[in-house]
This record gives structure tokens, sequence and C-alpha cells, in this order.
């Protein structure tokens, strides 16, 4: 039996960054790509950083060929002299000392996005090396760090190889930072260049006048991102390929005190508001105070400007914000001190005083922009805009009552559509929606009952994204799919009242059932994107071959995994080749696609929700040649690149 004394000497004390590699996913989250990028993002943030404060305007990033990555500033350069109590190098603290950093308060740095103090001491814990130069006062500085293990099979994280030195003379200013991920903490990985090529042209939208050079030295492509317009580009890049209502955004920014906000937005036709927030460089994607904020404003601002120039009638109602907000694309840009992020995922931010500065700042600048006369058209092409919305609200409440009215409590609208699983505890429950009659009845056969559920559609649903809300409602595949859900949408949405933990969307492997796909999941996208961010949306992945022969089954996922299959297999086997869902038996849909121990899900995320909102318009809105052009360059018809690769069994 163990020892059941419990004394000071049982207690481990980790050392250094080794906390970090212990349980890296404290500090970065994952050690899937995801994570492994973040190691990138906390070096080119302390860049950002500089650049923010005004030192500087150019980051380089190489993607170098032995899989390490460098990046490169013209800021200041990281502190070189001595720390006054640690006796080291400014350099070596910062990246081997957690909650080391010069962002806890305003002397150096006006604005940060990286709060923590805790970028470059993870990054260089949870890389093989770590090199660090520093361009400084005419002298250029190096230091090389390493993790590695000794002869007692004891980890050493992060370790300096020796002091910062003085290595030249020179005239650059700022740091140049090379590090490779630990294969031990990361795999096989690779830094993918178009994920950072995503994350690079926001944040030059996002820092007027940043320049942002990309280079990947493994295939040769290049790209320079660097926008005088700002955020005002970054808008016109969102409505791109839309029918905008008016020419140029409107534009605003504001300070008060340590307190800075920025404010882009235009309008389209379309039916549903896309608002992107950004705290110090952070997306918020789940929105905050600032967000709130500016709604607040917003509303109050057009109400007034309608009432003031006889806009709306006495007897009419003020307009909701809802109404104002329909077709709206705005970019709300903030940067403060002291910020509050909900949840260690940093996506909604929570400080209560950025609303009040938000709201005040907004009614101020917006008042005035309105004020001169030339700017009249703008407001009244908006309150036109919104008048109309709010005659589609009335129109979308009533199919809403009638939706309500035929969901009965005994779902009156989903018998003999929806077979219910038996539980109703939410955190096992999950939904398949299925492609078809075929399929859904092989489905429900083959189904575990007590947690599965199954909708089959009998007809492909609505395009939400060329639909106005009463549009989307009158569809009946959709409503069926908002019944089953129960979680109501826009405005209405309410994660809480959703039935199944698991949304897990299921076609075939072809045009056809990727079209599915992307229908629903632009519905999800534009009137349920809690479902999506709460990480509740699923694609099941069927087999697209069986090879067997009599004691030998194996089913094939990709056509780049067959050979090795029919290998496998050896002589005399057969291959049977699924067209559809509908061909499997429910045995074989349940061991290939819905067993939770054999299975294959993706869960979809959204990295970066205003690359997602281009990249919707782009594939289901009315821009056929830019529809083209996206497929002609991205197209990829082999699941095993694109798909298959970020597939996790849940």
């Amino acid at each position: 039996m163990a020892d059941q004394n419990y004394n000071a000497k049982d207690i481990v004390v980790l050392e250094g960054l080794d906390a970090v590699r212990l349980r890296p996913g404290m500090y970065i989250g994952t050690t899937g790509s995801k994570g492994m990028h973040h190691l990138l993002w906390e070096i080119v943030d302390n860049a950002i950083d500089e650049i923010s404060n005004g030192y500087g305007d150019t980051i380089k990033i190489t993607l170098n060929t032995d899989g390490s990555v460098t990046v490169e500033d013209n800021g200041r350069g990281i502190p070189v002299d001595n720390h006054p109590t640690l006796h080291k190098s400014g350099v070596e603290v910062v990246y081997t000392t957690l909650h080391a950093g010069g962002k806890f308060n305003t002397d150096n740095y006006k604005f940060s996005g990286g709060l923590h103090g805790v970028g470059a001491s993870v990054t260089n814990a949870l890389s093989k090396w770590c090199n660090v130069t520093v361009y400084k006062d005419k002298k250029e500085y190096f230091i090389a760090f390493h993790s590695y293990m000794d002869e007692d099979g004891k980890m050493h994280s992060g370790i300096p190889v020796e002091p910062l030195k003085m290595v030249g003379k020179t005239d650059k200013t700022g740091t140049k930072v090379t590090f490779l991920p630990d294969s031990d903490m990361f795999g096989n990985l690779k830094f993918n260049f178009e994920t950072i090529c995503t994350r690079a042209k926001e944040l030059a939208f996002l820092n007027k006048g940043l320049k942002i050079e990309l280079t990947d030295l493994n295939t040769d492509k290049h790209e320079f991102y660097h926008y005088e317009g700002g955020i005002s580009d970054f808008v016109e890049y969102l409505v791109k390929g839309k029918n905008k209502l008016f020419n140029k955004p409107v534009y605003f920014d504001a300070e008060d005190k340590n307190f800075d906000l920025q404010v882009a937005f235009i309008y389209t036709d379309s039916y549903t508001e896309n608002s992107f927030s950004f705290v110090n460089n952070i997306p918020t994607v789940e929105g905050g105070t600032h967000e709130t904020g500016f709604r607040s404003a917003f509303t109050k601002v057009m109400n007034e400007y309608a009432r003031n120039n006889n806009l709306l009638k006495e007897k009419e109602q003020n307009l909701l914000g809802e109404d104002f907000r329909e077709g709206i694309n705005v970019v709300l840009n903030v940067k403060m001190n002291n910020v509050q992020f909900e949840g260690q995922t940093k996506t909604k931010l929570g400080n209560p005083e950025a609303k009040t500065m938000v709201e005040n700042l907004t009614i101020k600048e917006l008042s005035k922009y309105f004020a001169d006369k030339k700017n009249s058209t703008t407001a009244e092409i908006i309150i036109s805009k919104a008048k109309g919305a709010a005659k589609v609200r009335e129109a979308a409440k009533k199919a809403k009552e009638l939706t309500r009215a035929k969901n009965s409590a005994e779902n009156f609208n989903l018998v003999g559509k929806l077979s219910a699983a038996t539980s109703k505890n939410r955190d096992i429950c999950e939904l398949f929606i299925v492609e078809g009659d075929s399929a859904g009845g092989s489905a429900k056969q083959g189904r575990d009952r007590k947690f599965q559920a199954i909708l089959p559609l009998r007809g492909k649903p609505l395009n939400a994204e060329k639909k106005r809300i009463d549009q989307v409602l009158a569809n009946e595949e959709i409503r069926t799919i908002i019944s089953a859900l129960n979680t109501g949408i826009g405005e209405d949405f309410d994660l809480s009242s959703l039935r199944y933990n698991k949304v897990i969307i299921l076609s075939d492997a072809d045009q056809d059932g990727a079209h599915i796909r992307a229908i629903l999941l632009t519905f999800f996208f534009r009137y349920m994107r809690g479902l999506i961010n709460d990480g509740h949306v699923f694609i099941g992945l069927p087999p697209l071959y069986k090879v067997y022969k009599k004691d030998y089954v194996e089913y094939v996922y990709s056509d780049n995994e067959l050979p090795e299959a029919i290998s496998r297999a050896g002589r005399n086997y057969s291959l049977q080749r699924y067209k559809g869902l509908g061909e499997m038996n429910p045995e074989q849909l349940w061991e290939t696609t819905m067993d939770p121990d054999k299975r294959n899900l993706i869960q979809v995320t959204i990295e970066d929700a205003a690359e997602a909102e281009r990249m919707v318009t782009t594939l289901m809105g009315d821009d056929i040649e830019a529809r083209k052009a996206y497929i002609n360059e991205h197209a990829n018809f082999d699941r095993e690149d694109d798909f298959l690769k970020n597939y996790k069994k849940i």
C-alpha cells in the first residue's frame, strides 16, 4: 500500500520553465497545430506591441527549411542591460522567466496584446532551440537557448547556452527571434503559410501603416501586407463581392485617457449583421462590453437623426437595434489598459468601463459625422434600410410564432421526421442531420437510441446567404432543424436551450453532399453562430471504400489511403466503393461513422471570423466569378490533405 504520509518533501517544485512542458495546454491551449502556431503569435505579438506603441513599422516572418521560423522587427530591441535583482540580461529574463515583461504598467507600453508576460518564455520552453538577436544602441547582441534531457533523464527547458554577448556593430534597431518547436511536444507538425498569412493580414488591417513581410523558403512564396486605410480597408475587404449601399465606409476614431477607439462600417443589401471586434489586436469573437456600447450608441444616434429629420413620423415607434444592424459590416478596434477577458481563450471582453467609453465616444463622433450635411445621404440610406428591416422583422415575428405554434409539446412538426434520443441529458446527446431518407433509415436502425437522434433531410435546405430571415423561416427543412435544436435563431438564439451537445452533419462524399454541408454550415454561421463558437458543430466522415475478403475488412477514408489498404489485404481481395451513405447497411454505418469508439468527426471551428465571413460570401453569395476564382486557386478534391489531417476521434 502507498505511503499515506504527506509531507513537505512530497511537494514537487518545478523550476524555471519546466511547468510549461508539463502542462503546455495551460499556456497554449493545445499541442496541435493551433497551439504550435500560438508560439509564433506570442513572438509576433511582442513585435506588434512595439509598433502599436510607436516604435518601428515593419515585421518580417520567415519559414525556414529546417522547420524553424524567424520573426524580426525594427522596434527598440529587448533591453540588454542586467536586471537589478535577477542579475542577468533583460533578454534572458524575458525568455526564461514566466510573468516577466515590460507590459504590467504603462511606462513602456501604452497598450499591449501580451497581457500575462508568459509569451516569449513559453515559446522558448516549448522549442528545441531558440536564438535571439537584439539590435540596440549601435550594437548587435546574441543569445541562444536550448532544451535538453540530461544523463539522469531530467528535462531542462529553455536553458541559455551562455549569457548574452555583444557580437558586432550595427545601425539597425529591433529584435530577431528564430525558434524550432520541439517535436517531442508537437510531433511532425509544420507551420502553415496560409494560416500565418490570414492572421498577418488581419494585423496589418488593425495597425494602420504596419508592414508585414512573409516568406516561405520551402516553397519560395512571398506575401506583403500594408494598409494605409487601416480598418476602413478592412471593411472594404470584407464586403468585396457584395452590393454596397454607399461608396465609402463611415470611419471615426477617438480617444479618452488610455482608451483608443476606431470604428469603420459600411452597409450592403444583405440581410445579416457582420460585426468584428478586436481589443489590443486580439479578436473578440464572442463580443463583449465594447460591442454592447457601440450597438447602444449607434441605435440612439440613428433614431435621434431619424426623428430630427422627419424620417420617422411622430406616430411611428423607434427602430430597434436589430433593424439598424441588418446589412451592416462593422469593424470595432479598441486599445485599452487592464483588459479583462472572460475565459482563458480571450474571446469576450468583460471590462464594464469599456461599454461606457465606447458608448460615449460613439455618440459624440457619430453625431458629429451625421451633423455634416454632406453625410446626410448616408444617414438616409441607413434609416431606409432599417425601416425595411423593421417590416421584415414583423413578418419574421409572425413566422416565428407560426413555428412555435407548430412546435407543440410533442414536437408536432417533427413527428415522422426526427427520431429522438431516449435520454434527455444534453451533455451526452447528439443529433445527426443526415442527407436523404435512405441514409436516414440506416442511421435510425444503426444508432444507439439512448443518446443519438436522427434528422433526415428530404431535400436541400435554403441557402441562408441569399435570403431574408422570414424567407429562411419559411423553408420547411430549416424550420425542422430549428425546432429540433430548440435554440431559436438570430436575435432569439439561446444556447442554453440546446438539446444536443453535438450536432453532426452527415452527408455523402460527393459534390451534392459537399453542397449540403456548405448550406448547413452557412445557416449555422449566419443565424446560430454560437453553436460553432461553442464547439457543438461537427462533420461526420464516412468511408469511401471497403476493402475485404473472407477474414479481413478495412474501411478507407481517402484515395491516398487505398493502395496501402489493398496491400494489407493481400491477394484475392474485393473492393466496394461507397457512392453514398444509403449504400451502407445499418451495421456498417454504425461501425464506420456513428460509433463513438471508432468514428472520425471533424469539429467545425472559426479560427478567424473575418476570413470565415469572406469565404462564406465568396462561396455562397452571388458573385459567380469570385467563386470560380476561389475554387480554381484553392480547390483540392482529395480529402487527405485538406480534410483528413484535421479530423480527430470524438
